[in-house]
């Protein structure tokens, strides 16, 4: 009986089967297939054929220009041109903003950065004094400032050239911040976010790269110093002027709102003891100094300016010595010339407003080039700056743009500012990772040019030091640029600042780790070894090294050679999941701010909303599944992206 029966039930199985299958056929042929599997489908199809570094269209969704009246073609003529002037407005607003960030940040650190730069002992570790040429820029925001504070310091003999060389390298890495920290200002769209960090962060993997090759050939051969005291040996360079170009228009209202006598920090690093308690903020703005030789008395005969110019009388010792008097003539106009406030807090309220203006300024310079480039506008544009020229000459168009970046750095005399301006651009897909690239490296060049003819304003007696530290920032970058440009397959901070835009796209808190970690925890952990003594650095920094060094290239071989590594290295699935994925800890960081806005009853409302959304989204499953068992992976997949989303929008709230 058993096995005449056994078949049976088999075969009504099968039967059940086929009309599910042909039922199933049938509606789908009709068009009727489960919302989950054609949702899912379609997400699918998306993430499969949109690659998220093309540009996109910005579609003009206006009335196309020759369906207007004569009035209407008038009106938007008057309406472009209007936005050009104040896209002009808030750019230079922008420029005069970080002018005063700058300002500020050497209000509030600018001592604490002639104190770091005092202690000569720890410079004389090229890692330390890499760690203080990074915080010392930091600290001031102005890698001008920092080089300038170093010049000065060789001038007077307190440092040589050889030790300010690893600092040099250190102002070009904190210099590159300042793109970072706007482009945290488009983390509202996902797309925007993801090419606006990376367009910003290709500037720091290029610095962090060049340093860790160009610091150790530098230690082991000097290649930095012996090239640049060759080059000073062998020109007899005469002094000259550094040219104000854009600061002639923006020191109009900048040196309104503030001035400095940025001599106080030099003077503090210099060890001059009344820098120390100087204000930094300038008082007077004309003074006449006066040198007249006058009868002074020292200690002992010892103290003279010379044997013929010293007599005794009694019990004093007297001497000729060439006294400087300085007569105040006319006092400064600035905002804060007569206000009886401490350096901190006229450094933290300037802070405060040159941040609010700066990200007001480019949240509006965002939405008006959205608003300008549309359409026909968009795709000239992008034709311009992307395109390269025909073969064989595509290889030029790159060098054009370091050129390009090169200039318009030396017009602006900052490559934070030029950096920072096209930053916006590539968030909003005119201009291309790889094109936002070159100019970077251009801008690199263009500060070292207005470094240079700085230099060569120097004395005669400190013009070839002074000279020769702006030659070794401009070897510097031109070697970096060798290193990591020619050849297509070298520009690895390319393919690093997209791997990094990815993962703050999906992850978007993990931007502000990125920035605090590489410019704060990481520089500073390592000054704070550098005090212990080479032994402890040693100690600590190589064991962390090798298991880094480890880590890449087990990474790179899991990607490309597998079958090289055991099998359970050839995934990084044995370790808890909090150990290689930064999922946990997007919970973590969303149950977090989810608590956080739950104290506001608009973010608990969304809250309750989502659970709602997620309780009926949980009820349609099961519901679906008992009909269509095989449509159950597929949605429990969409109900894992619903909570995400809901997640992200709390936080976002």
């Amino acid at each position: 009986m058993d096995t005449l029966h056994l078949p049976q039930p088999m075969a009504a199985q099968n039967n059940g089967k086929e009309d599910h299958t042909d039922s199933h056929e049938k509606k789908s042929k009709e068009g009727k297939a489960s919302p989950a599997h054609s949702t899912v489908t379609l997400i699918d199809e998306e993430q499969e054929d949109a690659d998220p570094w093309d540009m996109p269209e910005l579609k003009d969704t206006g009335v196309p220009w020759s369906a207007l009246d004569t009035r209407g073609k008038v009106l938007r003529v008057l309406v472009s041109v209007g936005k050009f002037i104040l896209l002009l407005g808030f750019l230079y607003m922008f420029i005069c903003s970080l002018d005063i960030l700058s300002s500020a940040f050497q209000l509030v650190g600018g001592k604490a950065a002639g104190d770091i730069l005092q202690d000569n002992t720890i410079l004389s570790n090229p890692l330390a004094g890499l760690v203080i040429g990074v915080l010392v820029t930091l600290l001031v925001q102005s890698s001008s400032t920092s080089s300038s504070i170093v010049v000065s310091m060789v001038s007077s003999g307190l440092l040589t050239v050889q030790l300010a060389v690893p600092i040099i390298m250190g102002t070009n890495i904190g210099t590159s911040v300042t793109n970072t920290l706007v482009a945290m200002t488009q983390a509202g769209d996902r797309s925007t976010f993801r090419r606006a960090f990376a367009g910003a962060t290709v500037h720091d993997f290029f610095n962090w790269l060049s340093v860790l090759v160009l610091l150790p050939l530098e230690v082991a051969t000097g290649y930095l110093y012996k090239v640049t005291k060759l080059i000073i040996d062998s020109f007899q360079i005469e002094s000259g002027e550094a040219p104000d170009l854009l600061n002639v228009i923006t020191d109009v209202l900048t040196e309104s709102i503030i001035q400095l006598d940025k001599s106080v920090i030099s003077g503090i690093a210099t060890g001059d003891p009344e820098a120390r308690n100087k204000s930094l903020i300038k008082t007077w703005c004309q003074t006449f100094t006066n040198t007249t030789l006058m009868n002074v008395t020292v200690p002992g005969p010892e103290n003279c300016t010379s044997p013929l110019l010293c007599w005794v009388d009694g019990n004093y010792t007297f001497t000729l010595k060439n006294i400087s008097e300085t007569y105040n003539v006319q006092k400064c106009k600035h905002l804060f010339v007569s206000v009886n406030l401490p350096d901190l807090a006229v450094g933290l309220i300037l802070l405060a407003l040159s941040l609010l203006v700066l990200c007001s300024c480019l949240i509006l310079i965002v939405k008006l080039l959205n608003s300008m480039l549309k359409g026909q506008v968009a795709a000239v544009i992008k034709k311009i700056l992307n395109t390269d020229f025909p073969f064989p000459f595509c290889w030029v168009t790159g060098y054009i743009a370091i050129l390009v970046g090169a200039g318009m750095t030396f017009i602006v005399q900052s490559s934070s500012v030029f950096t920072s301006a096209i930053t916006p651009l590539v968030g909003i897909g005119v201009i291309s990772i790889e094109r936002a690239y070159p100019l970077s490296l251009g801008s690199n060049i263009g500060t070292t040019t207005t470094a240079i003819l700085a230099a060569m304003a120097s004395p005669g007696d400190t013009l070839a030091d002074a000279l020769q530290i702006a030659l070794v920032h401009f070897l510097f970058n031109i070697s970096g640029i060798i290193l990591w440009y020619p050849i297509p397959f070298t520009r690895i901070p390319i393919r690093l600042a997209k791997s990094l835009g990815n993962i703050t796209a999906s992850y978007r808190w993990f931007a502000a780790i990125y920035i605090i970690f590489f410019f704060f925890i990481l520089p500073l952990a390592i000054f704070s070894l550098s005090l212990a003594g080479w032994q402890v650095l040693v100690g600590v920094g190589a064991p962390l090294v090798v298991i880094l060094i480890i880590i890449i290239v087990i990474n790179i071989l899991q990607k490309r050679k597998p079958g090289c590594l055991p099998a359970v290295l050839r995934s990084w699935d044995f370790l808890p999941l909090w150990a290689h994925s930064l999922a946990p800890w997007d919970k973590v960081v969303g149950v977090i701010t989810a608590k956080c806005c739950c104290c506001c009853k608009c973010c608990q409302i969304s809250a309750d909303d989502g659970e709602t959304r997620d309780k009926e989204s949980v009820g349609n499953t099961n519901t679906e599944v008992y009909d269509n068992p095989a449509m159950s992976a597929e949605k429990e997949v969409k109900n894992e992206m619903n909570l995400e989303l809901n997640i992200l929008k709390m936080t976002q709230l």
